[in-house]
């Protein structure tokens, strides 16, 4: 049968353009049907052109038969890449059946501009105008050139100082609020476009539309104006013609500049546009700009610019509303039956003049009014005035809302449920992770978490996207990274986020709560409102050595450890730095956030983080060789169990402070002796069980309280919590209407309504950290750390709860694992895997196994001898190598391919 390759990737993307990696990593995945099958060996052929590779002509790199089995991470190592090389790539495998694979199909990459002094483009804007609502109107940018030949190719490199969108002859280029959101005193990222199709010889123009972004813009509730006080657009394209020979045209002071209809747009406070400004044609050749201005061009700029590094934000999805219903004012709700993260696209008619408003809002008040107190300054709404030519189409440009409600204010006519369309936006993460059980009620949690998640990852991990905050807060980033990393590819999301962490990272080694800083430790420092003066805070700045650990784990990412085992390093000598016999202070002032009826003693958590954020640094000192430092940090973190011991932990195994968050982390954390484990379990199932099953654990707490109770033989008292349906606990919401994770157990209760609009939003996706503990435990695909990104995948299916089936899969980077299982009355399990090609599992099966592929066995023994049960492969003899039985589990070590196990749990 087949062996096929498919799938190729350079760092982590599909044919990436300006790229600045010396050694960029490949990726590629092997498709067979049949089972067992290994990568023995590899070449990978590099070419400067699709001819050569076609002729296979590895100019730039021909790696030969190499014997490895490595298909993921591979680095490049070729000849050294000059800026804007071009780089074609095929691959071939062989397989440990001694089949070679066709090449696959060709892949790309393009280098970047790579030096600073390679930028020529200026810094171009518009002098300050303050227009409606003090905000400034979007400047728009256009340059005319003539091209003297046919064009071979084309690249143009963009950045901001705020945002831009970019026009090549009327039409758009790239995608929503680029260039990302960065800490631009540091740095700024560039984006790459191949615009050759664009071009054509004769005349042609540029045109772009600069926001004032994170950059100029409202950041949260940290004021506007944090980086700068106006945008500034930057930008230099280079055209090779056929014949050789190439042009450059770049930003400066020949450009042209004016207002538009944009009359302001921004991230928290929304925006207007007035169509009757428009100008058509602006962005194309032969336009008439006698009438618009010179630029601004600005001195220089001190930041970094780099490649971008994070995946761009796109509409992922759209979504039409479920029902509309006219108001006693006139106006017009629309439910749009999700809540989601965007904007809404409006279709209208009417006179010229006329002005609509669209407002957002994620509830609605008892009234049936929008409920908008929780926005706190933030104006989910947008202005647009009516150019009166027929039916017109409207979206925003430079700002997103979180909402599932919409009103109409002021519109012609009568709308239908065709007026609107929601767009659904947010970096292109695509999902990897999918789970299905017979429970209706932990389908909808599953379906709450993955909305979170695409609703606050958007170009940082948000912390809400509808008030005026929408910051990257450490703490709930690494809380819920690895359910992110099952739910969605974030490899680059997560990547970029770390080097936020590092441009903010403090002199002192301590991480920061948010990344990019955007003015937050200035502005919690010289608070009059908040006391929140801590130089660190437990679990948030954790994130700096807690995220690269799961990166590798979920995707094999050594080179991120590589890359920031200093700054990690620093983080853990800072935690050290500041304890007092190891244990560290209590001046953390975020705890375990937003836990329910119960307060965690901030110097626990603390010194319980630290112990791992040790263990942790630990174990990645040992992925990257560093013995010395592996019995350094392994005697440091014993060293702080120990003193954690004896500071906060009782001979009977009671924790200061006797919350459930206390006894979760020690448990987790690998902090007690067995005897005062065993009791520590006693004790958290003891205050379970006294508050009627139910949680109360915060931010911190929760990401660890199922898996805690499973490794600890409670895994039914994990599942009553999940199953839970009285307050508080995940399902309460969802029984009152929830479509995403709420910010607090009690954003809304039915005693109280309404928790105060302060801090009370309906999407924010710390709590939805169960996820993980769905992925691991409840479906069973588990990461194991001796072979991370999969390669070798623990599959160990928990079911519970009164669960009938759970169907799941995940797309590793080698392919889909899927696992599906169901019990029936009786008692029997079925089972049915499927493990990527060039991977391996273990499987651990409950029960004893009673069949396997359909045929019955009577002893472990037949499923090792017999042929006829592993008809799929080419021997015979590799498909399951090792069988035991350990306690009620069947052990099995399977190779990768398809199998159905059948197995009696219970008489």
């Amino acid at each position: 049968m087949a062996l096929t390759i498919e799938d190729c990737k350079t760092e982590y993307m599909t044919n990436p353009l300006g790229i600045e990696a010396a050694k960029p990593r490949l990726f590629w995945k092997l498709r067979s049907e049949e089972r067992s099958v290994r990568q023995m060996a590899y070449q990978v052929l590099v070419a400067s052109s699709i001819e050569r590779l076609a002729a296979d002509d590895g100019d730039r790199w021909d790696s030969g038969k190499t014997e490895s089995s490595e298909s993921i991470q591979v680095e490049y190592g070729g000849s050294p890449l000059e800026a804007e090389a071009e780089c074609f790539w095929k691959v071939r495998v062989w397989d440990n059946y001694g089949r070679v694979s066709e090449w696959s199909e060709p892949a790309l990459w393009t280098i970047g501009l790579l030096h600073r002094a390679a930028y020529r483009g200026k810094w171009i804007g518009r002098k300050h105008d303050e227009g409606a609502a003090g905000r400034q109107p979007s400047p728009h940018l256009r340059k005319p050139f003539t091209l003297g030949g046919k064009v071979r190719r084309a690249m143009a490199y963009a950045t901001a100082l705020g945002l831009f969108e970019l026009y090549v002859n009327g039409q758009r280029v790239g995608d929503y609020f680029a260039p990302g959101f960065t800490d631009y005193n540091v740095r700024s990222q560039v984006q790459a476009y191949d615009i050759t199709p664009l071009l054509h010889e004769g005349d042609n123009a540029f045109g772009a539309i600069i926001g004032e972004g994170w950059y100029a813009g409202t950041v949260g509730f940290l004021g506007d104006k944090v980086y700068g006080e106006r945008p500034f657009f930057m930008m230099q394209a280079y055209v090779e013609y056929e014949d050789g020979t190439k042009q450059s045209i770049t930003t400066d002071h020949t450009w042209k500049v004016s207002k538009g209809p944009i009359l302001y747009s921004d991230f928290i406070m929304g925006e207007a546009y007035d169509a009757r400004l428009e100008m058509t044609g602006w962005s194309e050749a032969g336009f008439d700009d006698n009438q618009w201005e010179e630029p601004d061009v600005r001195p220089g700029y001190n930041g970094m610019l780099v490649a971008s590094n994070e995946p761009p934000i796109k509409v992922m999805k759209t979504i039409r509303p479920i029902r509309m219903e006219r108001t006693p004012s006139g106006s017009y709700i629309f439910d749009m039956g999700q809540n989601m993260v965007g904007w809404t696209e409006l279709r209208v008619s009417g006179e010229r003049g006329t002005t609509v408003t669209i407002s957002h809002a994620e509830m609605l008040s008892p009234d049936g009014s929008l409920y908008l107190e929780n926005l706190r300054i933030a104006v989910q709404q947008e202005h647009y005035t009516l150019k009166g030519e027929g039916l017109e189409r409207y979206e925003p440009h430079f700002t997103f809302h979180g909402f599932r409600y919409v009103e109409l204010i002021g519109y012609p006519g009568e709308p239908d449920l065709d007026t609107i369309v929601g767009k659904v936006v947010y970096s292109d993460t695509p999902e990897t992770g999918h789970l299905e059980t017979s429970n209706a009620m932990i389908n909808q949690l599953f379906s709450n978490i993955t909305w979170g998640q695409r609703g606050n990852f958007l170009s940082v991990p948000t912390d809400c996207p509808q008030r005026d905050e929408r910051l990257g807060w450490t703490g709930d980033a690494q809380i819920f990274a690895r359910t992110a990393s099952y739910n969605m590819d974030v490899a680059r999301f997560f990547n970029k986020f770390m080097w936020d962490m590092i441009d903010c990272q403090q002199p002192s080694g301590a991480f920061t709560d948010v990344a990019p800083d955007a003015g937050w430790i200035r502005y919690k420092n010289w608070s009059t409102r908040l006391n929140w003066y801590a130089p660190d805070n437990a679990g948030w700045g954790d994130a700096g050595v807690i995220i690269p650990w799961t990166l590798y784990l979920m995707y094999g990412d050594v080179r991120i450890l590589e890359t920031h085992y200093e700054a990690m390093s620093r983080w853990v000598d800072y935690l050290h730095a500041t304890t007092e016999e190891l244990v560290r202070p209590n001046y953390a002032n975020y705890g375990d956030w937003l836990s329910i009826d119960a307060d965690t003693p901030n110097e626990v958590l603390a010194t319980a983080y630290f112990a791992y954020s040790t263990k942790v640094l630990g174990l990645i000192a040992g992925v990257l060789g560093k013995e010395e430092d592996v019995r350094r940090l392994e005697q440091l973190f014993q060293g702080i169990a120990a003193a954690f011991r004896l500071a906060f932990v009782t001979e009977e195994g009671r924790i200061h402070g006797e919350t459930q968050t206390v006894y979760v982390l020690a448990l987790q954390f690998g902090l007690l002796t067995d005897e005062l484990r065993l009791k520590a379990v006693d004790h958290l199932t003891a205050d379970i069980a006294s508050r009627g099953n139910r949680l109360t654990t915060g931010f911190l707490g929760v990401g660890y309280l199922l898996p805690a109770l499973s490794d600890n033989g409670r895994l039914d008292v994990a599942y009553q919590l999940l199953t839970q349906e009285a307050f508080p606990s995940w399902m309460y919401s969802i029984k009152h209407g929830a479509t995403t994770i709420w910010e607090r157990w009690d954003g809304w209760t039915e005693e109280n309504g309404f928790q105060t609009p302060q801090m009370n939003s309906f999407n924010h996706y710390s709590l939805g950290s169960v996820g993980e503990w769905m992925f691991r435990y409840m479906a069973g695909i588990e990461a194991d750390k001796g072979a991370p990104a999969f390669r070798h995948a623990i599959i160990r299916p928990q079911p519970g709860g009164g669960l009938n089936y759970v169907k799941s899969h995940f797309s590793s980077l080698y392919g889909k694992i899927e696992v599906d299982w169901q019990i029936d009355k009786s008692g029997e399990f079925q089972l049915n895997v499927i493990i990527p090609a060039n991977t391996t599992a273990t499987l651990y099966i409950p029960g004893t196994v009673k069949a396997i592929d359909g045929a019955a066995i009577h002893t472990l023994e037949d499923a090792i001898t017999s042929t006829e049960l592993l008809p799929a492969s080419p021997s015979g003899s590799e498909d399951i190598k090792v069988i035991k039985a350990i306690g009620s589990q069947t052990v099995l070590e399977i190779g990768s391919g398809s199998y159905r196990f059948a197995s009696q749990v219970k008489d």
